[in-house]
């Protein structure tokens, strides 16, 4: 507790070093020092987050302690009550025995030996009884014991875990006070940070999104409005200076929000929480999606979410019942960006989620776009604002008993559980466009997510290793695959049906080419991690041994 809270301290010390006055009304920073400071809380409100979430795991780790002492406990004092109910018996038997059955020697006698046989068996049957007794006595005490002493670990515990979560909330109110401070000009830098590659169609539909939100933010700062905190927003008749309600097309007031007048049209003010969030999922455009985590590598739907958000000082959880529950329901006349949108399915009930930004844009990493990426939602109906938490947290509008897919598209016949097909775009094998597909350089391509996730894997094995992954091959085109079956026919796959073909295949080298390696295995170990896998036909013990293959994803 010592080494989490000291930890703590010092990350709130930095939060509080960052935060600066807000900016005066019509100075902006410039690129660069708003460039520079958008890395800055960046890099500063990632590693919060992470103290934020070690400190949660470490308040969970104690309160499984605290439940297992309790358990414990109970089961002891079950121990307690058997104990001191046999002692009671043990205590009634000998009330209930006469002076003689009691003290059986004070029947001997000169004047009858043949009783004294009897007399000696009947004296140890008394010490038995009297031993088997005090020995209940004993054990009752031990358990009694052992019950209190399950009962210290239990409140010990539950005291650190209690610790540990306040330690949480220090850490996300530290960050409220830090995201509260920030220039719309840094926001708007921080969004644009992102460098992850995508296709060019994607890349259009993520510039255009990225493009009106940094033109937002621009407004903001161009008026001179620095985003409140949330929780002056709760009350729309008490409102920070110069803001007003904002109204819907039916006249209501719209919760959470305010708006104001600049440049000649009201223009929606919304919370420095909710600014900072949007920021931060944008700033991870292009990051592979990667089924249940949270990043930094990549991110399934939820995760994603729960990290923008907690970025921003609003501590969300991956699950998507859980995110649902944190927020007000919001009709769809009345969404607002950031808003978390979620799609449903009769299998699953909350299925995928994304933050609003307008029209029918989400930002969401789902399974279907493969990475973090802007993308067309027609169904809005679904949607919390987690900036106006629930008094009442509502049930799920779906429940089913699959788990969520993130929009996953269904599995062919008979593949659930197995390989899945690599066929994406319409395209065929081989002849995918080269502005699908996005640069790992060096000439070699892949699909957009396995490119992102594979530059991720070749910076860690950079990091232990000291340079990059060594590759020689990658997308193999219809032509390129004729080539290749021609010169090694035993070891290439029919042209048309490999998964270089795909765009989601490499061919490694420097030491990954061999078995029984470093290198090799540091892939065995970490790849999985960020989505590429070594098929089970290509392993030492596979019809097909070829360390150097690897697949993203496990594929036909």
């Amino acid at each position: 507790m010592a080494v989490l809270a000291g930890s703590t301290l010092g990350i709130v010390t930095v939060l509080a070093a960052l935060a600066q006055p807000p900016t005066e009304a019509g100075q902006v920073p410039g690129r660069a020092d708003a460039v520079g400071q958008a890395q800055l809380t960046a890099t500063t409100l990632a590693e919060a987050t992470s103290r934020y979430r070690s400190a949660l795991a470490e308040a969970t780790a104690f309160e499984t302690q605290a439940q297992l002492a309790r358990d414990a406990g109970a089961t002891a004092l079950a121990a307690v009550a058997t104990d001191r109910a046999a002692v009671g018996e043990y205590a009634a038997t000998a009330y209930r025995r006469s002076a003689e059955e009691r003290w059986p020697l004070s029947r001997l006698s000169l004047t009858a030996p043949d009783a004294t046989t009897e007399v000696l068996h009947g004296q140890g049957l008394a010490d038995r009884l009297s031993d088997e007794q005090d020995t209940q006595v004993a054990r009752a005490a031990t358990a009694a014991v052992h019950a209190a002493s399950y009962t210290d670990t239990a409140q010990a515990a539950e005291a650190a875990a209690a610790a540990a979560r306040r330690t949480a909330d220090d850490v996300l109110v530290a960050m409220r006070d830090l995201v509260s401070t920030l220039d719309p000009s840094v926001s708007a830098r921080w969004a644009g940070l992102g460098t992850s590659p995508t296709s060019t169609a994607q890349q259009e539909r993520n510039a255009a999104a990225l493009t009106e939100w940094q033109h937002y933010l621009g407004q903001l700062a161009a008026g001179g409005i620095t985003p409140p905190p949330a929780a002056t927003l709760t009350d729309p008749t008490d409102l920070p200076s110069g803001l007003a309600p904002l109204r819907d097309a039916s006249g209501a007031t719209v919760a959470g929000v305010a708006s104001t007048f600049v440049g000649g049209r009201t223009l929606t003010v919304l919370p420095a929480e909710t600014v900072a969030a949007v920021s931060a999922a944008f700033s991870q455009l292009g990051k592979p999606y990667l089924a249940d985590q949270s990043g930094p590598d990549g991110y399934g739907c939820g995760g994603l979410t729960s990290t923008a958000w907690t970025t921003a000082g609003v501590g969300l959880t991956s699950d998507l019942d859980g995110q649902w529950a944190s927020g007000t329901p919001v009709p769809v006349g009345q969404l607002q960006v950031g808003d978390l949108v979620f799609s449903t399915d009769p299998r699953s009930g909350l299925d995928d989620v994304g933050l609003y930004l307008g029209g029918t844009s989400v930002l969401s990493a789902s399974a279907d776009q493969w990475q973090v990426a802007v993308r067309t939602v027609t169904d809005l109906s679904t949607a919390v604002r987690v900036t106006v938490p629930a008094t009442t947290p509502a049930d799920p509008p779906v429940t089913g008993p699959d788990p969520a897919t993130c929009s996953a598209p269904l599995p062919s016949p008979g593949s659930a559980g197995g390989p899945v097909d690599g066929a994406w775009g319409g395209w065929s094998n081989g002849q995918v466009p080269a502005d699908q597909l996005c640069s790992l350089g060096g000439g070699h391509r892949l699909r957009c997510d396995a490119a992102a996730a594979y530059n991720a894997m070749s910076a860690a094995y950079a990091a232990t290793f000291g340079g990059p992954l060594c590759i020689t091959d990658s997308y193999r085109s219809l032509g390129a695959q004729v080539d290749a079956h021609h010169r090694k026919p035993a070891i290439t796959a029919v042209p048309g049906t490999s998964n270089h073909g795909w765009g989601l295949a490499v061919d490694l080298c420097g030491g990954i080419n061999v078995f029984g390696t470093a290198q090799t295995a540091w892939m065995q170990v970490n790849a999985a991690h960020y989505g590429w896998v070594h098929p089970d036909w290509a392993q030492a013990d596979g019809q097909n041994p070829e360390p150097w293959h690897w697949e993203y994803g496990s594929l036909t």
